[in-house]
């Protein structure tokens, strides 16, 4: 049996903790599995690495920067495997390019094209704990580069897609995906299972648990990923292929919520072909990322066009909108005071008057609804930020998601 664990910067943040991950790593090797761990840098490494370039530069080297920040998950590598030596068993680091983990050259957010498997399988049969630092890969001209934050995961689950590992194994500082964030509702529960269709629509809406390409990989290779907590024992959260028998349990798996939204409206838009592409393909050229669209029925020639981003790229997209705005005649508004809550679960597919339930809860904790968009197994609200945490709430009660009232399974 092969498993490949994967530890985030809080696990690995000091010597101790480090050890710690040794010693699971044994425990795992001691039951006859081979074990390759993924290792990101200790917690607050990366950051501490780029603000040294920004020190130095306002636009540092991209190319440069990856050189530098992907050495925080060579440090980790390389402590973890001296531990493993120094605990008597066999153990080595193998950075990306000696596995050969071949990336794009998009320095920042490179993608894994291949993984060339036989170095890690010729120290998997001598008996070696195989370390690999996370985040990293390398371009087909040999230069250094990183897959961007959470990147580590998104190695974890390449490696075991590519040695058809039986399992992947993230270990983070909670015990597993949750109903809900509990420190906004406190009798969140945690999921035993969750399908990747739940899981990619929870990470891309703001749930941190995993990396959302990490899930994307994981689902299109079949590869189980059970998230589960370096800190504390527990079973964690199975992320794996639709399961009937669970769908059929629960409607609702999970609530979302992210207060990262920017709502953008244009007024009185001419009501003729060519303007939206206008807008868009203006936001699209500047790397904007728009989230939601509504475009009311035209009335007298005039559309108004409602839109959201996320909060960083607000005052960039209301400046380019304004720009065109004054070019065709329309007003441009914008509002930063905004939060996404969103409901996600595959039972939606099969269940009518979920949207309903939805909206009358949030009626009646006095919440109004801007935006609302759908997919087949989520719902999302555009919502006042004030009221985003009393809706997640509400929502998780009014969908029977609050601790006890459904039976845990075993």
């Amino acid at each position: 049996m092969l498993v490949v664990q994967k530890y985030g910067g809080t696990s690995v943040r000091d010597v101790q903790r480090i050890q710690n991950v040794a010693k699971r790593a044994i425990e795992y090797k001691g039951r006859g599995m081979d074990v390759i761990v993924v290792v990101s840098a200790m917690s607050g490494e990366t950051d501490r690495l780029l603000n040294l370039a920004h020190e130095i530069a306002k636009f540092p080297d991209e190319r440069e920067v990856d050189v530098l920040i992907s050495t925080g998950e060579q440090v980790t590598s390389a402590l973890l495997a001296i531990t493993l030596r120094e605990m008597g068993h066999k153990a080595v680091s193998l950075l990306a390019d000696q596995i050969r983990i071949i990336s794009d050259s998009s320095y920042g957010t490179a993608r894994i094209a291949s993984i060339e498997d036989a170095k890690i399988r010729s120290e998997l049969k001598e008996g070696s704990i195989i370390v690999v630092p996370g985040f990293q890969g390398v371009d087909d001209r040999g230069n250094i580069t990183t897959l961007g934050r959470g990147g580590s995961d998104t190695t974890a689950v390449a490696l075991a897609a590519a040695l058809r590992a039986d399992l992947c194994e993230i270990y983070t500082d909670v015990d597993g995906v949750y109903t809900t964030d509990p420190n906004i509702c406190e009798r969140a529960r945690r999921l035993d299972k969750i399908s990747y269709e739940e899981m990619l629509e929870m990470a891309s809406l703001g749930a941190k648990v995993l990396q959302i390409r990490s899930v994307e990989l994981a689902q299109k290779y079949n590869v189980p990923i059970l998230v589960k907590s370096s800190l504390v024992e527990g079973k964690g959260t199975l992320v794996c292929k639709e399961d009937m028998i669970m769908m059929e349990k629960v409607v609702i798996s999970g609530i979302t919520y992210n207060k990262n939204e920017t709502k953008i409206t244009i007024n009185k838009v001419p009501d003729k072909p060519g303007v939206a592409s206008k807008i868009f393909s203006a936001l699209s050229a500047a790397n904007i990322v728009v989230d939601m669209i509504v475009q009311n029925v035209s009335h007298e020639n005039y559309n108004d066009i409602t839109f959201t981003v996320v909060k960083a790229d607000g005052k960039k997209a209301f400046k380019i909108t304004e720009e065109i705005g004054t070019e065709i005649g329309a007003k441009v508004a914008m509002d930063e005071d905004m939060a996404k809550v969103s409901i996600v679960g595959l039972g939606m597919r099969s269940h009518s008057g979920v949207a309903s339930r939805m909206f009358t809860l949030l009626a009646n904790e006095g919440i109004n609804i801007e935006l609302i968009s759908t997919s087949e197994i989520k719902i999302s609200c555009v919502i006042e930020s004030k009221y985003g945490e009393l809706a997640v709430r509400a929502l998780h009660k009014g969908f029977d998601l609050d601790a006890g009232d459904i039976a845990e399974e075993s």
